[in-house]
């Protein structure tokens, strides 16, 4: 096969396990070696390992698939069992105060036993709290043990005053990040949702001191989340992660004709576009014609969708390992603009994207300084 060939067979290989299970079972080993690296490369390994055991078809694969999927799966419950407990010590540290406590992303899903909790990884808690309990919850936190990640002072300043949440925080006994949010979007973005309505509908697990997100707005968090913030490292992942609660949600009365109406009670009816076309377009996913048809109000003029397409389907398609194509790096640079462009004013962009490249370049010089003198 000659290299674009190699490249399009690493686009289809996921995908194809990721639409039609089943087929896995009739993949040759050399399949199975592709799909094995690109699926632990987009964090989708244990997903697929688990995929195969809800369908009783593990036993049936070769045995080295198999010892792949063991350590998956070993893999994804360590992870998963280390962000219970993270959430666990910090119930412990707030016992007495009251504090509302939403999990947010991969803790919710895991906690309130939703599927996307199936097979997935997470590297960090995520919360939402009120912003004026904000300083007082940090503050619990850091007498508890838990310390800031080490950050420059522009970055320290760059997300207490403009972004949507604190600096991260891990405690080092356990070395996972617990990111402290107090709404869903930066606050010098263009999208504005409002965090006390949030809150307000947010809905208690089944221990009362936590809560998650409202079945509509948790799927709304996942779109921004994906689509406006330029979070796409993970993007496949987090796309999986919306088909399966469209999937699951959607079989509950009025769960459609909700979801639209807050997306546009919370000017996020774009993000929701996106998140139906791409899980319909790159995951098969069935969705309601009408839902479809009513979030297309916050679609975006047709140049900028054909554009879009493109770039999410470059991004988020992985190639073949062996043979990557140089328009996922500038498709992911633009996203990267792009995702800037939207949480900034014009002014406050450059400026902001200026320290940055003179960071990097201060960086790169000391690193270059360091090994000069290391060889000498």
């Amino acid at each position: 096969m000659v290299p674009g060939e190699n490249s399009n067979r690493g686009t289809e290989i996921l995908l194809t396990a990721l639409r039609e299970p089943a087929r896995m079972k009739t993949f040759s080993l050399d399949e199975w070696d592709l799909l094995l690296r690109i699926a632990r490369q987009t964090r989708l390994l244990g997903r697929l390992a688990v995929i195969m055991d809800e369908a009783g078809e593990t036993g049936r694969l070769p045995a080295r698939v198999q010892e792949h999927f063991t350590a998956a799966r070993v893999f994804v419950n360590h992870y998963q069992r280390t962000a219970r407990w993270e959430i666990n010590r910090i119930l412990a540290a707030l016992e007495g105060a009251d504090v509302p406590l939403v999990l947010l992303k991969g803790s919710a899903y895991i906690l309130a036993g939703l599927p996307p909790s199936r097979g997935r990884l997470l590297s960090d808690v995520d919360l939402l709290v009120p912003r004026e309990l904000l300083d007082s919850f940090e503050q619990t936190l850091l007498a508890h043990g838990w310390e800031a990640v080490k950050l420059e002072e522009y970055d320290q300043r760059y997300y207490r005053t403009w972004m949507h949440e604190l600096p991260p925080l891990r405690n080092p006994e356990r070395m996972i990040e617990v990111d402290i949010h107090h709404t869903i979007s930066p606050l010098t973005s263009r999208l504005r949702p409002d965090p006390e309505r949030l809150l307000a509908d947010s809905i208690p697990l089944a221990d009362s001191r936590l809560r998650i997100l409202q079945p509509v707005d948790m799927v709304l968090h996942s779109a921004v989340h994906l689509f406006h913030d330029g979070e796409l490292s993970n993007g496949l992942r987090d796309l999986v992660d919306q088909a399966d609660l469209f999937q699951h949600f959607g079989k509950q009365a009025g769960f459609w004709e909700e979801l639209v109406g807050r997306a546009r009670l919370q000017g996020l009816l774009r993000p929701l576009f996106y998140s139906l076309r791409y899980t319909h377009r790159l995951l098969a996913t069935e969705l309601p014609d009408s839902a479809m048809r009513a979030a297309a109000d916050g679609a975006p003029p047709g140049p900028v969708l054909h554009l879009m397409d493109y770039l999410i389907e470059a991004v988020m398609i992985p190639d073949h390992p062996d043979f990557p194509r140089r328009r996922h790096a500038v498709a992911q640079w633009l996203l990267y603009v792009r995702s800037h462009w939207l949480r900034m004013p014009p002014g406050m962009l450059l400026q902001h994207l200026a320290r940055k490249q003179i960071m990097r370049w201060k960086h790169r010089k000391a690193t270059a300084g360091t090994l000069v003198q290391g060889n000498r």
